[in-house]
């Protein structure tokens, strides 16, 4: 009777672990995806300029840049389940701080935003690797799964949100505190179990020197080919719905193509990295990649509304792709966990402060042109920057031991 009830107890946190990475996953991109399809209702009410319009989405993107590095060292010297209730807090706080008061909230607010969701990217891997070191494939899909669907939802429901709470962009960006505040709470439920948040061996290999990776060549094409993946994708989240309303197409209506490209994505991320792990290097898929990108780049502003969803479609794709190489490479081109953890740590770094700059200046050149043309200019230069590392990043070579 006593083996039956242990096991019960093991079954039942277990479900708990899944409901914690399920739960956490949907705060990682859904407070960022949320505001492209008020921005104008916020720039407008807020009276924001262009520039600062678009720093609601690079702010965030900026705390990741600064901010990854230390939290996975000190995440690992706190312990995975207190950082990670840690950055829940800040995040739910931010939340609310965004949407509470002025100009000046909105940009606090997001900062703090920025800060919870950094912590959340940073622990979760690790929280997956050791809660379930067997089932660690399956345990990352529904992970991203998750993620991308709630920002989806996010994309595609955020102006019907702030109708039905009736408190326009402020309820919009306001409502996504209930699932951080869900996720705070199965987080402290977890943690009661008293397991131990870090191997001892892994605690040992983050807190080594990570100073030679930034001497790699192998892992700067890493970094930039996850950044410039990313400035894309954010450039387009933060600004298409503005583009398409300028296009001719309605405000309600835009949400739904942003979740139309969300959804996109998930597929390739289960299919891609499988067929990718199989191949002897990653460059055909490189190349994909960046065709997929600049194609869906040139639909958006030489046809205008004309094949929008196909355009769509393909931007989905080719970004689900890029994004899920950006984190197999963290491991193919790394020979020890540790190294793999380095990279990791260099490129979440590098990449989404390259990334960081996209929203900006993809919004500071429509103040130039207010064709978009010059914007989508901006993409394709970048998007050809993306294949040149990408080629590189998915050769079969390995970025150097310490």
């Amino acid at each position: 009777m006593n083996n039956n009830m242990q096991k019960s107890n093991i079954l039942s946190w277990s479900w708990l672990s899944v409901l914690v990475v399920i739960l956490v996953s949907t705060n990682l991109r859904s407070p960022i995806t949320a505001v492209g399809p008020v921005l104008g209702q916020i720039s407008d009410y807020l009276t924001l300029d262009s520039f600062q319009s678009s720093l609601l989405t690079a702010i965030p993107l900026f705390m990741f840049a600064s901010c990854s590095v230390l939290v996975s060292k000190y995440s690992h010297v706190q312990g995975m389940h207190r950082f990670l209730l840690f950055g829940l807090i800040v995040l739910a706080v931010g939340i609310i701080v965004r949407v509470g008061g002025g100009t000046t909230s909105l940009f606090v607010g997001s900062v703090m935003i920025g800060l919870g969701i950094c912590v959340g990217n940073v622990v979760a891997p690790g929280y997956i690797k050791t809660s379930f070191p067997n089932k660690i494939g399956l345990m990352t899909g529904i992970f991203a799964v998750a993620m991308n669907l709630t920002a989806a939802f996010a994309s595609g429901f955020s102006l019907r949100l702030g109708d039905w709470t009736s408190f326009g962009w402020r309820g919009s960006l306001g409502v996504w505190v209930v699932l951080a505040i869900g996720s705070i709470i199965a987080v402290f439920f977890d943690q009661l179990r008293g397991q131990k948040n870090v191997i001892p061996e892994q605690k040992k290999q983050v807190q080594t020197g990570i100073g030679h990776i930034f001497k790699s060549r192998l892992a700067w094409y890493i970094s930039i080919f996850m950044g410039i993946q990313s400035l894309v994708y954010y450039s387009l989240i933060s600004w298409l719905p503005k583009v398409l309303v300028d296009y001719g197409m309605a405000a309600k209506d835009t949400g739904w193509l942003l979740f139309l490209i969300q959804i996109a994505m998930i597929p390739i991320m289960f299919v891609g990295p499988i067929i990718a792990h199989r191949m002897k290097d990653q460059r055909l898929m490189a190349v994909a990649v960046a065709v997929g990108m600049l194609g869906s780049i040139l639909m958006f502003f030489l046809y205008k509304l004309n094949g929008i969803y196909v355009a769509a479609i393909l931007l989905g794709l080719s970004n689900g792709l890029s994004f899920s190489l950006s984190i197999l490479f963290f491991s193919l081109r790394a020979k020890s966990t540790a190294n793999a953890i380095k990279i990791s740590g260099m490129a979440q770094s590098v990449g989404y402060l390259i990334a960081a700059f996209g929203p900006p200046i993809f919004g500071k050149l429509h103040e130039i042109d207010p064709s978009w043309n010059y914007s989508f200019y901006f993409l394709a230069a970048s998007v050809l920057l993306l294949l040149l590392t990408g080629i590189k990043a998915a050769e079969n070579k390995f970025v150097e031991e310490s």
